[in-house]
């Protein structure tokens, strides 16, 4: 599961140092630019329950690997779109098969996680994720500058077949592993409203959602869709330069998770979460302030630290609230509301920036990370003690 996210979330890093660019090139404005961030998360949005419904009743093998192959065909369809209208519905697919390899994916590593140890495994999960993410604007920045701003997408839909085929010919199937491994059956499978319901009356499992919305709203709005163009206009980095220095923070990142995933298993969720929800406010800030590409290289480190740990334990935290038989509508109900975040960031805050500028829509940004991470503290319960 960790090579199968990686190689997905590498195309979708290589993206993002080259999508605002390529959008511009359509001559339309910022927040049209943000819009085609916001339909590919509108996407992710759309497939989650039904990628959790397909997960149920196919198997999670079966799901990603469709996902793979509709991300593979959207891909291919934004790099070859000639005009910007056809390259929103492109994204729309790509970003339907990306969320169902996501959000079947997620499940997989609930079904296989025991609750004394689930830290370390979403933390490793989600670290190779948010590496992939991160490493991935490095060889998309170099791509664009050599071979034009249509070359990252033919990558992505190369490794997004990858994906596809790992995923039918290797992966085991884990569907009724999360019910057998520790209870020999345990009680029959809740109707999916039910579930749904059950969820929605934890206040612990809608708090960690808005933590998940917030992290999506501040990511896509602020960091793929502001900062580059930003970091271009005010301090002349190139594709490949605000790349690296994306690269550099998720390296650092990575190195990062697992120990953070193994303090969330021994101290608990609450933890690590507030900590990097307010740290991820602080590399905002940062981003906003940076007066070179030096100081562009701390803010990049300060957010792939922030983001690894955020990663891990808020997906924890939505994987022990689920009871047995319900990880997919656990799982799938938490990658929904906060794809939610991918919809509304880049419209919302690309509006923000046409009207008060960059630098407003980034602190912006920091301030409301910053709320969501003191309103968890506040009033979300601990989800898993050692």
């Amino acid at each position: 599961m960790c090579v199968i996210i990686g190689v997905n979330q590498l195309g979708f890093g290589a993206l993002v140092p080259v999508l605002p660019l390529y959008a511009q090139s359509f001559g339309v404005s910022t927040s049209a630019i943000g819009m085609t961030i916001a339909i590919y998360g509108l996407a992710r949005f759309a497939a989650a329950m039904p990628g959790a419904g397909l997960s149920d009743r196919f198997g999670r093998r079966p799901t990603i690997a469709f996902g793979g192959v509709l991300s593979t065909l959207g891909n291919l369809w934004s790099a070859f779109a000639p005009g910007y209208d056809e390259f929103l519905v492109a994204r729309f697919v790509a970003g339907a098969g990306a969320g169902l390899v996501m959000t079947a994916g997620s499940v997989v590593v609930a079904d296989i996680s025991p609750p004394e140890r689930r830290g370390r495994y979403m933390a490793t999960y989600m670290g190779v994720f948010l590496f992939a993410v991160g490493i991935g604007p490095f060889p998309g920045g170099v791509l664009a500058e050599h071979f034009g701003l249509a070359a990252p997408f033919h990558v992505y839909a190369a490794l997004a077949l990858v994906v596809g085929a790992v995923a039918w010919w290797i992966i085991p199937e884990t569907r009724d592993f999360g019910r057998n491994a520790h209870g020999h059956g345990g009680p029959p499978r809740a109707a999916f409203l039910q579930q749904l319901r059950t969820l929605s009356r934890n206040r612990g499992f809608m708090l960690v959602c808005l933590i998940g919305f917030m992290n999506a709203f501040v990511r896509t709005g602020g960091l793929f869709s502001i900062v580059p163009l930003l970091a271009s206009k005010t301090l002349g980095l190139s594709p490949g330069q605000i790349g690296s220095a994306f690269a550099l923070g998720s390296v650092l990142g990575m190195l990062a998770a697992y120990p953070a995933g193994a303090l969330a298993d021994r101290y608990g969720r609450k933890p690590i979460i507030v900590p990097a929800t307010l740290l991820t406010g602080i590399s905002f800030v940062a981003y906003w302030l940076a007066p070179s590409f030096a100081w562009f290289l701390v803010a990049s480190v300060v957010w792939g630290v922030a983001a690894a740990i955020s990663g891990a334990a808020p997906s924890a935290y939505a994987a022990d609230s689920a009871s047995p038989g319900t990880n997919a509508t656990a799982m799938a109900s938490y990658r929904m509301l906060s794809d939610v975040g991918y919809v509304v960031g880049p419209i919302s805050l690309g509006l923000l920036a046409d009207a008060a500028g960059a630098g407003v829509t980034l602190s912006v940004s920091a301030a409301l990370i910053v709320l969501v991470g003191v309103l968890f503290a506040r009033y979300a319960p601990e989800s898993h003690r050692r």
